[in-house]
């Protein structure tokens, strides 16, 4: 691994001596990426290691035996990419340990935008530091973007290191976590450049229908398990249908301004979102509670809190209509069509 690492950290030091030239503050940012992730990489312990510690407890025993189950089951069963992604642990002491900023223009459901080299345009921004992303939050804040700055529970280094298990993942329950392994497993497999929307979609598509394969495959048909996470997957489209409606409206009421002033922009603006935070409590979810005590109190979301839901959902419905029409439900082929096509 130290050799792998040496290797890296040469071609890093050779492409920022080039590319730093032109774009100063882009290769700080990069620096302090690769400092945070190398952190955490060094620090990161293999999970045969973790699961014979008796320290460890029997529930997360079985959770890190889970992830290696729902790893296998992606490579074998749905083609993802085969790595030594999620084969080591990252103990963050329940703590977030990457924050991810967004930031939108007040009237318009239009993501602000950054971009890096390989990467191309990216409508988020990560620090491992809160403090650095809260110095970009203000600045954006400052020339009146809608803006957000929140811990993320993973993310995939899209095959250029060794992504490791982070030890809140195992907070979530056994479908969750089989979601969100093959989410970031698709990352890996799949990225096209420049089109966040598309690839957040295709890892949450890829993920949801992955998790329930693998569930069926290891728990049964009429299993508790399958039946909880088919719950949780319900309520989540039920709500993520409710926000892109909501979208509609807001693009909606943002395109009928005209020459009104700001104030009065703000104030129509917040009467919708106000209006449809409230229409949260009639939806049929299994578990209404986790959706309707997010935005306690007075506290209402921004622009960017609906824009996630275009990110992240916008795209499900044509593609499950791909997988159903065109590869009748096969998702293993599916996945291969879209390696073959990127």
């Amino acid at each position: 691994i130290m050799q792998t690492i040496k290797r890296i950290l040469l071609l890093f030091f050779l492409f920022s001596i080039t590319y730093g030239a032109f774009n100063y503050n882009l290769v700080i940012y990069g620096i302090r990426q690769l400092k945070g992730q190398m952190h955490i990489i060094m620090n990161a312990r293999p999970v045969n290691e973790i699961i014979n510690e008796q320290s460890v407890s029997e529930e997360n025993i079985a959770k890190l035996l889970l992830i290696q189950k729902v790893r296998q089951f992606a490579i074998d069963s749905l083609g993802l990419n085969n790595s030594s992604n999620y084969t080591t642990f990252y103990d963050q002491h329940n703590k977030p340990v990457l924050w991810v900023l967004t930031a939108c223009p007040p009237f318009e459901l239009k993501p602000y935008e950054w971009h890096f080299p390989f990467l191309g345009n990216v409508s988020y921004k990560g620090f491992f530091k809160k403090e650095i992303g809260l110095a970009e939050q203000v600045i954006l804040q400052n020339a009146f973007y809608d803006t957000d700055l929140s811990p993320t529970g993973g993310w995939s280094t899209l095959g250029w290191f060794k992504d490791p298990i982070l030890s809140n993942m195992l907070k979530r329950s056994n479908g969750q976590i089989a979601e969100l392994i093959i989410h970031e497993l698709t990352h890996a497999t799949v990225y096209v450049s420049g089109s966040v929307e598309y690839n957040e979609n295709l890892a949450t598509f890829i993920g949801e229908q992955g998790a329930i394969r693998f569930m069926k495959a290891t728990y049964g048909d009429s299993s508790t398990f399958l039946k909880s996470y088919l719950n949780y997957k319900s309520d989540e489209e039920i709500y993520g249908n409710y926000m892109l409606n909501a979208c509609n409206r807001l693009d909606s009421l943002y395109n009928s301004f005209s020459n009104q002033s700001f104030i009065l922009k703000l104030e129509k603006k917040y009467q919708l979102i106000t209006n449809i935070i409230f229409g949260i409590p009639n939806l049929s979810l299994h578990s209404a509670e986790k959706y309707t005590f997010r935005f306690p109190g007075s506290h209402l979301p921004n622009n960017t809190w609906f824009l996630s839901f275009k990110r992240y959902r916008s795209k499900q419905t044509n593609m499950e209509d791909d997988l159903h029409f065109n590869f009748d439900n096969n998702l293993k082929s599916y996945l291969h069509s879209i390696k073959n096509r990127h």
